[in-house]
This record gives structure tokens, sequence and C-alpha cells, in this order.
């Protein structure tokens, strides 16, 4: 499990250090604040490593594998015109710097580098062990009408599109489970395939289809775009991507979401947590965050633990607060706006 993720001088960001919980962890900031930045810096240094230790089986990291890998990844995931550009500007600061933490210390890493940098990172903490699972990112749209032949496509031409698509992709595209853990599968998927009415699969062809009881299969891009997002997170568990120990970064889980499906994501989000999943979500919807409260307060989830940032500007970038719960976070200025305008209207009506 990542514990901590300091940072210091990165994009928007002067210096910040979050200590995450092992269950759910939950950003909440307005637009520009950084709170995708975040999940896309734990997500490359979770992923190079994940790939570091699949490429060099057998072998420990050494500082000329990961330095490669880590920068490789920032580059491919960010898509800035070089690594540098990921670095905050400001005269007598012409560094980044990084350091993760894990629950096993042997996977700790600390990395930096400048502000004129093109691809260059210098290990200053260097893993003992790679990642030995891959982690999952799931961008604010639906990746499986896209799925058809775009891992081809994005292997060999260049999209400007950063890297987290196409890894996912690529585990959506792993077998499914078989075996004991079959029975954990067919329950986590249960309700998201009672909401859709049937079960996504991939046939051979390497296209996703809905196939409802009854009524035959439906193509993925005839599907309500709400039920696909819910489809893709339902292969990922079919697939094991999402079972067991593992790690999901999900930015804006609730977009084109209507309450009731956000109501269902918020409850799938607590399930994974539970069994196992260390989840990282950014949000500005007051909605998926009621209600994350809400079930939380649920005995079925209250083993889980929970962290909660707010992102807020000031002069010097944004400023982080961090708590157990909404309550313990303040300002948080997403929230606000939502909360003003219901005043608005109660003194309308």
């Amino acid at each position: 499990m990542l514990k901590k993720l300091k940072v210091d001088h990165f994009t928007v960001f002067s210096q910040a250090t979050l200590n995450f919980a092992p269950g759910l962890n939950v950003i909440i900031g307005e637009n520009g604040l950084g709170k995708t930045h975040i999940l896309k810096l734990a997500y490359s240094l979770l992923a190079a490593s994940a790939e570091g230790g699949k490429k060099y089986k057998g072998e420990s990291p050494t500082k000329n594998l990961l330095q490669g890998r880590i920068a490789e990844k920032l580059i491919n995931v960010f898509r800035p015109e070089s690594l540098g550009r990921l670095a905050q500007r400001k005269q007598g600061r012409e560094r980044c710097a990084v350091t993760a933490g894990f629950i096993d210390t042997r996977l700790n890493t600390a990395l930096s580098f400048a502000t004129q940098s093109r691809s260059e990172v210098k290990i200053d903490k260097l893993p003992k062990k790679w990642l030995s699972k891959p982690p999952v990112f799931l961008p604010t749209r639906e990746l499986l009408s896209l799925y058809p032949n775009f891992i081809s496509v994005y292997e060999n031409h260049y999209l400007e599109i950063e890297e987290t698509y196409r890894d996912t992709c690529l585990l959506l595209g792993s077998p499914p489970v078989k075996g004991p853990r079959e029975k954990r599968v067919s329950a986590l998927v249960a309700p998201i395939e009672e909401i859709m009415g049937g079960k996504v699969y991939l046939d051979k062809n390497g296209r996703f289809y809905l196939s409802i009881p009854g009524k035959g299969n439906m193509e993925i891009p005839l599907v309500a775009e709400g039920w696909r997002k819910l489809g893709m997170v339902a292969s990922l568990i079919a697939t094991g991507s999402l079972l067991d120990k593992g790690y999901l970064f999900w930015d804006e889980p609730e977009t084109n979401l209507n309450p009731k499906l956000i109501k269902l994501m918020a409850e799938v989000i607590l399930h994974l947590c539970r069994n196992g999943i260390q989840v990282f979500i950014a949000t500005h919807s007051l909605f998926l965050l009621r209600e994350l409260e809400l079930l939380g307060n649920k005995q079925e989830f209250s083993k889980v633990k929970n962290c909660f940032f707010a992102l807020s500007k000031e002069e010097e970038g944004v400023a982080l607060s961090q708590g157990k719960s909404i309550d313990d976070v303040d300002p948080i200025a997403a929230l606000d706006e939502s909360l003003m305008q219901s005043d608005r209207y109660l003194g309308e009506v």
C-alpha cells in the first residue's frame, strides 16, 4: 500500500505531503488545482515499478533501470514537451523532488529532476524491489467503445493521448479469472450487472458487447455511456486487475453518471476497498462525497479506512488540508459552490 507521497515544486504544488489511507482516498478541489496531477504522479511511479518488474523479472531495481522507466512514464502519462515542464518554475527553485513511501518499505522511492531536464531523472532513494501488481487508472471517459484495435494503433503511431488509456486497455484485454476466485468476482460484479441488465464480455474479434438475457448481444457503442463506465469496472474485476490487493486511480468517477448510478458506483468503490484495493479518486461532486460518507457509516464498510484531501488556491501555489472525514478538511471550495446554490434556491422558493 502507498502510505505517503511528498512533492516539492511539482506542477502547481510548492510543497505538499499526502498521508494516504489503506482504503479510500478522496481528493477534492476546483478545476486547475492539481487533483488529476496527484493521481497521475502516484500512478506513474507505481506503473513504472510494475512494468520494470515485468520486464526485468528476477533482477533487482538499479538506478539506471528505474530512472529511465520513471522518466518515460511521467512523460507518457502527463504529455509535457519535456520532463522539466512538470517542475514548478520559480527563480531560485530549479528542481522538483518527489518521495513515495510504502507500508512495505522496500518499495520506498525518491527522485528529482531539474526544470531544464528533457528526460533525465535522478534517483535519490532506490527501492529494493519492484511492484508486483500493476495499478489501474480510469480516466473520466469510458474505454470499452475505444478498445477495438486501440492498443495496436497506439503502439505503432504517435497519438496525443496519455498512456493511461493504453495501460487500461491492456488490462481490459486480459483473460478472465478462473478457479476459486470466480465466486468473489461474481459477488462483486453482480450489482453492476443487475443495473446494466446483462453482462459485458469481450469477443474473439476484440469488441466488447453487453449480453442481455433473452435479448441477445448489444454492441458497446450502443449502450448508455454511464453503463459503459460500470461495465469497464466489471471487466477489470473479472480479469483480476481489481481483485485482491492492488491500486485503483479514478479521475472524476461521477462523470456522465446520473445520481442513481453514482450511488451504485460509490458502493462498488467501497466494496473494492473492503476487498483489499487501495482506491484514489479525484472529484468535485458533492453528491458522490455525501454518498461515500453515508455508505461509510454502514456496518459492512466500517473497517474501510478513509482519508480526504482538500485543495485550495494560495499565493505560493496550492494549499492542502487532509483528514479522516469530509468535515476535517477545510476549505472545500468545490463544495462551497454547491452549498451556496442550495441556499440561493431555498431563498427563491
